[in-house]
């Protein structure tokens, strides 16, 4: 397969350089939207004694200095440690590019919960006219991962920042996704939080929750509830009688049955002294 970097750039002319912090702009399509002050703080400690290790990607920007591509974190952490120069990779690349390759490294390093993931791919589709399959491509994933995660984005934001808060993981979205309704689908969250439901528990519950759903209405699931009742009941006296008589003691039961009802006679014969 086409190296990544080879595939978005087109060319090969790439520079090593250090180049000012202050003539570098943010990457617009960045996909990572939360950078932890804690990490941030701890990298620059790093970068305050041995430097910065690993180059910054940028490109040439319209209106002079550079845009980054691609390591933000180490660009915040560079400004924090007081550092005026960073060593970067000047490549050609052109706005599609660039986001893509932006969303590439996060993916790499795992940089981006699934919900980042999804609307960096939303992004690369829509301000780009990409197919799914295309988009893929450019990050080197397949067209049904990439469709997968764009299904995340069904789910509203008050559910997105409901599964994000509490540390659910994609298959807990995934499973949510079953639930068409939006306040079921809330609801459900909420249980599955405060009962702090694994993905298998989570996906038997809302195996539950939608063959209820497929059940008749209220008043109905009563009746519906009643007869398996009557029914559990019968089976039981049944077995029981088939107990006594394995035992060697003469029990039957009789049925009948009328408009008002069914009868049950149970006959168990007195045990006949030696």
């Amino acid at each position: 397969m086409m190296s990544v970097l080879t595939l978005v750039s087109g060319r090969e002319d790439r520079t090593l350089k250090r180049v000012r912090v202050s003539d570098i702009t943010r990457n617009p399509n960045q996909p990572r939207k939360y950078f932890d002050p804690e990490a941030i703080a701890q990298l620059a400690e790093s970068i305050r004694q041995y430097g910065v290790l690993n180059p910054l990607t940028v490109r040439r920007a319209t209106g002079g200095g550079f845009e980054l591509v691609a390591g933000e974190r180490r660009l915040r952490a560079a400004r924090v440690a007081g550092l005026t120069e960073v060593p970067c990779l000047i490549i050609s690349a052109d706005s599609q590019d660039s986001s893509a390759i932006a969303l590439v490294e996060n993916l790499q390093r795992r940089d981006l919960d699934f919900f980042e993931e999804a609307n960096g791919f939303k992004r690369l589709i829509e301000q780009y006219g990409l197919t799914q399959d295309e988009a893929a491509r450019k990050v080197g994933k397949t067209q049904s991962a990439v469709a997968n995660k764009l299904r995340l984005l069904r789910l509203s934001p008050q559910n997105v920042e409901m599964i994000r808060s509490a540390g659910l993981t994609e298959r807990h979205a995934r499973a949510l996704l079953r639930i068409e309704k939006e306040e079921d689908r809330i609801n459900a969250t909420r249980y599955i939080v405060e009962h702090e439901l694994n993905v298998n528990r989570t996906e038997q519950y809302i195996d539950r929750l939608l063959h209820e759903n497929d059940l008749p209405p209220a008043q109905e699931k009563k009746m519906v509830r009643l007869i398996k009742d009557v029914r559990f009941f019968l089976n039981t006296v049944d077995r029981a009688v088939g107990v006594m008589v394995d035992a060697g003691i003469g029990a039957k039961v009789d049925r009948e049955e009328s408009d008002e009802g069914l009868t049950l006679t149970i006959t168990i014969p007195h045990a006949h002294a030696n």
